[in-house]
């Protein structure tokens, strides 16, 4: 712990990495008592077990898919507070320059209060809609058509008239998320990114801190490997892995690495 929050003092910028385990640890989960206090039915009816499985159900009917996924958007984007380790985190890098890299899509880092100019959602976002066919490079706000979803469906179905339909295909829409080639990165996508490869530039050979939260081994070439390269490249930068269960690190940066075994939560509290 001395270690960690002595690296965070001493850097010159943060580079934060988050996966699904700091959602989790924040109990944002998707299996267990949230699953069930809001899809126990869907679990009588499909024998879905949880939230993640859920959403590769092959529904018969598009009023039964929506009625799925507003649910799972509202009850993970909209409806759920805000993580208490996202809290803390950003108490940590409050005033220091950081970014935040992140593959998950429950828009809690700019829920929790975290500059939407210092994030990248590379793989999606709850809030967003987009051409099943990917007809155009544009991506559509849902929370208002969510909510009228959850509020009027009916027997895990909503009505006909609230299927959303693409304004320039006249295709279904489909949710913003990275699960195939048809995933469309639009202009903000491609401003985040260049936000994400400038600041990166910015800090080539200075005391930079990477800082990597939750990482699973699921799409390690986004967040994981690249971190884990980018230490070995500057000679000043420390690697930091907090991850319960998964925190561990080569051989070839084992010296100016720090990994703790532990619950993201508890460590970023005592941090603070």
């Amino acid at each position: 712990m001395e270690a960690f929050k002595e690296a965070l003092v001493r850097a010159d910028a943060v580079l934060i990495g988050a996966g699904a385990g700091l959602s989790t640890s924040a109990g944002l989960t998707y299996s267990g008592r949230r699953f069930e206090k809001y899809f126990s039915d869907f679990r009588d009816k499909y024998g879905i077990t949880d939230m993640y499985s859920g959403g590769f159900y092959p529904f018969e009917t598009l009023e039964e898919y929506w009625a799925w996924w507003s649910r799972h958007i509202l009850y993970n984007r909209y409806e759920c507070p805000v993580g208490k380790p996202y809290l803390d985190l950003l108490k940590l890098v409050e005033g220091k320059d950081y970014f935040v890299l992140t593959t998950n899509v429950d828009h809690q880092f700019q829920r929790a209060g975290f500059d939407k100019q210092r994030l990248f959602y590379t793989q999606g976002d709850y809030g967003l809609w987009q051409c099943s066919s990917a007809c155009h490079s544009k991506t559509y706000d849902n929370e208002t058509f969510v909510r009228e979803m959850v509020e009027k469906q009916n027997n895990m179905k909503i009505p006909s008239e609230l299927i959303p339909h693409c304004p320039v295909c006249g295709k279904p829409m489909t949710m913003n998320l990275r699960c195939d080639d048809t995933f469309v990165e639009d202009e903000g996508w491609h401003q985040a990114a260049k936000r994400y490869e400038i600041f990166i530039e910015k800090n080539h050979g200075k005391r930079l801190v990477l800082l990597e939260l939750g990482v699973g081994g699921n799409t390690p070439g986004i967040i994981k490997y690249p971190f884990w390269r980018m230490t070995a490249q500057n000679p000043k930068a420390t690697y930091i892995c907090l991850n319960k269960g998964e925190a561990f690190c080569p051989a070839e940066i084992e010296n100016r690495s720090i990994c703790i075994d532990e619950d993201i939560t508890r460590i970023l509290s005592l941090a603070n």
